[in-house]
């Protein structure tokens, strides 16, 4: 089940279809670590999930559900859901360390840097305050937009 992040390439690439760009793309260098995990109920893409504790012994740590809107921060949750899982006991990948290009953010995140935590929406996480005891499951790299926006997933797993 584990993976390793191994940096496997550092060059910046050129964009053969955008004349005069240098950059790097999603998978040139982006220092994620993502696991498969077990769907305990159905997952889309960017979500935030959380370990599933309705299940029993491991199966706790093997299983994952959207994670659920807690007041004070969710602190159960692993990382952001790679591609939708609709099959219960189907595997999903999830980010639990580094980029996730797309995750659900909540529309008031208006800027990059912002400290996320699963406060209010199932699945999606928002500015995450200093009331909260559940430490910031991520941080935004970008203002959210249409509900959505790259954020860089804090390793807890």
């Amino acid at each position: 089940m584990a993976t390793t992040n191994i940096l496997q390439k550092l060059d910046r690439v050129t964009d053969p279809l955008v004349s005069g760009t240098v950059g790097s793309t999603v998978t040139t260098l982006n220092r994620s670590q993502s696991e498969i995990f077990l769907a305990g109920s159905a997952i889309t893409a960017g979500q935030w999930v959380a370990f599933d504790v309705t299940q029993t012994g491991a199966d706790r740590v093997l299983f994952v559900v959207p994670a659920a809107l807690t007041a004070l921060g969710n602190a159960l949750t692993v990382g952001v859901a790679r591609a939708a899982q609709a099959t219960v006991g189907g595997k999903v990948e999830v980010v639990i360390s580094g980029l996730a290009p797309v995750a659900a953010v909540n529309a008031g995140v208006a800027a990059a840097g912002v400290p996320l935590a699963v406060v209010a929406v199932t699945g999606e996480a928002a500015a995450n305050v200093a009331a909260n005891i559940a430490q910031p499951c991520g941080v935004s790299l970008a203002a959210s937009v249409a509900g959505f926006a790259p954020v860089w997933v804090l390793k807890s797993f």
